[in-house]
């Protein structure tokens, strides 16, 4: 699996989602490695139309009611959206307010917890009841020479035997097959990736090459 988080470039947003998801699509189809676009609300039921359901960025802790301005899983799920990333380095939520979301999560609606440090997994998330774990290194988050696979490997492998059965993926600097399948071979399922894919004059040809190495 490999999770495409568009943040909020101009180029991915509005067409330029679209265009994005035409990509991940055309790359799915060829080496059939599930591909899921992470996409702003805003663009979330457009971009499910043209052909891959979505996970939003982020949601929040409102679900329903006298509320403004929030987004509301209940809402998203009821709109036929795939489920959540949670807690991005981008985007932190208390972790106090993760639980509690997580207690009244909609059921089939994907909850992918994302976490910074192993820390938190003996922590604060030790017991999280999540669809997924996304386990990103906030600082190595947009590096150019380095990622997550050659900074943190002992760290993937302790992540993903701690969570078993709930799979684990992980992301930051992740932009080389070679990457893709140190992560694979340390027991993650999957991996985030962002602007080593959405930024590059080729994202064709990236998004391919990473998932070839599945």
């Amino acid at each position: 699996m490999i999770l495409v988080n568009f943040k909020i470039y101009k180029k991915t947003f509005g067409d330029g989602a679209i265009e994005m998801v035409k990509i991940c699509k055309k790359v799915m189809e060829e080496t059939m490695v599930e591909i899921v676009p992470v996409v702003s609300a805003l663009d979330a039921v457009r971009v499910k139309e043209a052909g891959i359901n979505p996970l939003l960025q982020s949601a929040d802790e409102y679900f329903e009611g006298a509320k403004t301005g929030y987004v509301s899983p209940t809402q998203a799920k009821e709109l036929g959206i795939r489920g959540a990333l949670l807690n991005h380095s981008e985007h932190k939520v208390k972790p106090g307010t993760i639980k509690k979301m997580l207690k009244a999560w909609p059921e089939g609606f994907e909850a992918i917890v994302c976490l910074q440090t192993l820390g938190q997994s003996q922590g604060w998330a030790k017991r999280i009841k999540a669809t997924m774990v996304a386990y990103e290194p906030s600082y190595l988050i947009g590096s150019q020479d380095k990622s997550v696979a050659s900074e943190k490997p002992e760290v993937i492998k302790k992540m993903a035997e701690k969570y078993k059965p709930i799979p684990v993926i992980v992301g930051a600097g992740i932009k080389s097959a070679k990457d893709v399948e140190t992560a694979l071979k340390l027991g993650a399922k999957g991996v985030l990736v962002a602007s080593g894919v959405v930024e590059d004059k080729d994202p064709y040809g990236r998004l391919l090459e990473l998932a070839k190495a599945f």
